[in-house]
């Protein structure tokens, strides 16, 4: 259950309460006995600090780089003119 700051209207007390999400956000003061005691806007109970959980823990880890290899020159055969029956002539 979320804990929510409260302070009620009519005498200025102010307290944290654990209270289900559903609960209505006004209640009785605890100190005037009035139904004056309301949530109020506050910072989240978490914070996310420096450059941690991303970082580490859903980021993609950096790929290691591929070795990248010189391509091998395949020399095609050349054909002879006696092997195709032409006959070169100029």
């Amino acid at each position: 259950m979320p804990i929510y700051d409260f302070k009620c209207t009519a005498c200025g007390h102010q307290d944290e309460v654990m209270r289900k999400i559903s609960d209505a956000s006004t209640m009785d003061c605890p100190s005037c006995k009035q139904a004056t005691f309301s949530k109020m806007l506050s910072a989240p109970s978490f914070q996310l600090n420096g450059t941690g959980w991303y970082a580490t823990d859903f980021k993609d880890k950096p790929k290691a780089p591929t070795k990248i290899e010189p391509e091998k020159v395949v020399e095609a055969p050349v054909a002879s003119t006696a092997d195709t029956g032409v006959t070169a002539t100029k």
